[in-house]
């Protein structure tokens, strides 16, 4: 139950299936927790029914102002910033054809340019809290490292996460500092979001990416390994990629296999 104990973390996001279960595994083991969502009705309601080691904020990841006010009122708040988990995300379904720029640019402007935004300015927050370490945690998806057609401009932005990830862990080891860097890598996930790209495939009369014969998993499966990288547990972990998705990835269950045949 102390595996967080006097740690600072922010969770994006947090209104959502993920997001919500992510900040309620944080909080059971120590942790104080800002969650963050666009949804702010919905983040103050799931905050309210936490100690006070939760405040809830009204939080647009796209935007580079509320960044710096998310991270000063959480420094202000608790002292400090030790964590942050970039889980906040949209998907739009549709192939590269289907897909329009404004479409691809709204779905990477929240998961490419809001995980850019949440590391540049957690970082130096980080470095002024107690011994200067800190984890950077971004959500990317198995997306980023198979090939899954239906959902184009999740696919880059979740790559761009993906890459990005290792080019921040590099430069903090490069400077010698205890800052790490690594990606969460999901496949199907039990949440709203991730039923909805199978009903608007079904609904386009295209099963064949609508469903996975794999099982999906549930939102604490991943929140379990988001306390893991969060805790000094996972100390020697940066640059790292972990993928959590049952085997799908290395199995027929990948929808990208199963759409080559």
């Amino acid at each position: 139950m102390d595996r967080l104990k006097n740690k600072v973390a922010i969770v994006t996001g947090a209104a959502g299936g993920l997001g919500s279960a992510i900040v309620r595994r944080l909080h059971d083991e120590g942790a104080s927790v800002v969650m963050t969502d666009r949804d702010e009705g919905a983040v103050g309601a799931l905050a309210a029914s936490y100690s006070e080691r939760v405040l809830a904020l009204a939080h647009d990841v796209t935007d580079e102002e509320a960044w710096r006010r998310v991270i000063a009122d959480t420094v202000e708040h608790f002292g400090g910033l030790d964590v942050l988990v970039n889980n906040a995300g949209i998907v739009h379904v549709g192939t590269v054809e289907e897909t329009t720029l404004e479409d691809f640019r709204n779905v990477n402007a929240v998961h490419s340019e809001g995980t850019f935004l949440g590391c540049k300015h957690a970082l130096p927050a980080m470095r002024a809290s107690g011994d200067g370490s800190g984890s950077l945690i971004n959500m990317s998806s198995v997306t980023a490292i198979g090939g899954f057609p239906y959902v184009i401009a999740y696919a880059a932005a979740k790559g761009a996460i993906r890459s990005m990830t290792k080019a921040i862990a590099a430069g903090t080891s490069a400077k010698g500092e205890p800052i790490r860097c690594n990606s969460i890598h999901p496949g199907r996930i039990d949440t709203a979001m991730v039923a909805s790209c199978g009903e608007d495939r079904e609904k386009m009369g295209d099963r064949r990416s609508a469903g996975n014969d794999n099982p999906p998993g549930e939102p604490d499966d991943v929140a379990y390994l988001v306390v893991y990288l969060a805790s000094d547990e996972s100390a020697w972990m940066n640059g790292s990629e972990l993928v959590i998705d049952n085997g799908a990835t290395i199995t027929d269950g990948n929808v990208s296999l199963r759409v080559r045949r």
